[in-house]
């Protein structure tokens, strides 16, 4: 059955996506007065309200605007327990290190898959609720061989975007010996992991991976068949980006500490965006990174929640979207773009990200008449629906 909806005020489209560069990203792109036809789960036209054709069943947007699902490319969902007293302590004022994840392997160890299934369940619901629906999730809070599979594997229940993290931390059990855990990561752990995953990924900052052992496991998990991403740049200057554009990644996320070389090295790569996570310096008390530094030497830039129970426990793209535009002086259109186009782009994904001939149907309406609300009505809950490969899902 086909769908027209109809007298929207503005329908975000952006351009059709490269899958393969990211040098020349299409740009964001608006139609006034607008319509959109969904049928067989596709976009099948778009243009003036007043040209459109007849459908089967027609929806009156009522003047709201109408864009591209939101896609978040870096998420961290198949976990157990929780880190309220950690996030009220650094608001008391302690740094973040990233040495809470300790707990949250130890509570992912001791949880039932069910409870495991149950709470990626809870989640998936907030992010479609607040029109996302596309996302990525991350294993990397089990950090044995069974714990890791057990969550790659649950999560491909759910996402077809799944990445194998085992590279996190090295795990207490581990401790004092990286190497060993190492050889872990790139052998029985990864072979066990591959056949669920899309992705591999790497915590390479001061604390987790250093650059020698970053390359080891991209060049291992590429070996076994998967794509390369890579957290890089978080906590300190270092060489995440570098190592992220040597592989190919397709994103190099965080991106918080950024040396000249490094915002060059992203610019010229063609194929490695930058992908930035707000809602992390939210929640942490950090510097944000410079997105008009990026945006202006060229880099292809994605904005993503990093949903997870430690660094930044919020599973709103909306929120996010706010907080590059205040936080980050992007653009309202730099901001929706990189939350919806950018996070295509990330995941290497044409279909999704923008509203072209052909995309699958997926989009969101807002209680508001431009795409410009998702930041000047911050906290507001403005998602009026949401479609998923054309199917009403909220």
């Amino acid at each position: 059955m086909s769908v027209l909806i109809t007298n929207i005020g503005e329908l975000i489209t952006n351009a059709p996506l490269d899958a393969v560069s990211v040098a020349s990203p299409g740009p964001f792109a608006a139609i006034a007065n607008a319509a959109i036809v969904l049928e067989h789960g596709l976009v099948a036209w778009t243009g003036a309200a007043a040209q459109a054709p007849d459908a089967d069943e027609v929806v009156d947007a009522a003047g709201r605007a109408v864009l591209p699902g939101f896609v978040d490319s870096h998420a961290h969902l198949v976990f157990a327990g929780e880190r309220g007293a950690e996030f009220a302590a650094r608001m008391a004022g302690l740094p973040y290190n990233a040495g809470g994840i300790a707990s949250t392997v130890a509570a992912t160890r001791a949880a039932t898959d069910e409870q495991l299934r149950a709470n990626l369940a809870r989640l998936a619901g907030e992010l479609l609720a607040q029109g996302t629906t596309t996302f990525e999730c991350k294993s990397g809070y089990g950090l044995t061989v069974a714990d890791e599979e057990r969550s790659v594997a649950i999560a491909r229940e759910v996402t077809p975007e799944v990445t194998y993290l085992g590279a996190h931390v090295v795990p207490p059990d581990f401790a004092g010996n990286e190497a060993a855990y190492l050889d872990l990561v790139c052998g029985d752990m990864l072979a066990q992991c591959a056949p669920h995953a899309k992705w591999v990924d790497v915590f390479c900052e001061r604390g987790a991976f250093g650059a020698d052992a970053a390359r080891a496991v991209l060049t291992a998990g590429e070996a076994a068949g998967l794509q390369a991403r890579v957290h890089a740049n978080q906590l300190g200057p270092g060489p995440g980006v570098q190592v992220a554009v040597e592989a190919g990644a397709a994103s190099a996320d965080h991106c918080t500490f950024l040396s000249d070389a490094d915002v060059d090295a992203l610019a010229s790569s063609g194929r490695t965006v930058a992908t930035l996570l707000p809602g992390v310096e939210f929640s942490t008390r950090s510097p944000y990174p410079d997105a008009r530094r990026l945006l202006t030497a060229g880099v292809t830039v994605a904005i993503a929640t990093d949903c997870n129970p430690g660094s930044c426990f919020t599973s709103s793209m909306p929120l996010c979207v706010a907080l590059a535009v205040r936080e980050m002086r992007m653009t309202t259109a730099e901001a929706v773009w990189a939350a919806t186009a950018g996070g295509a782009h990330a995941l290497r994904r044409t279909d999704v990200g923008h509203l072209g001939a052909g995309a699958r149907a997926d989009l969101i309406m807002l209680e508001a008449p431009s795409h410009a609300y998702l930041a000047y009505r911050p906290g507001v809950p403005l998602i009026a629906g949401v479609w998923r490969s054309g199917e009403r899902a909220a």
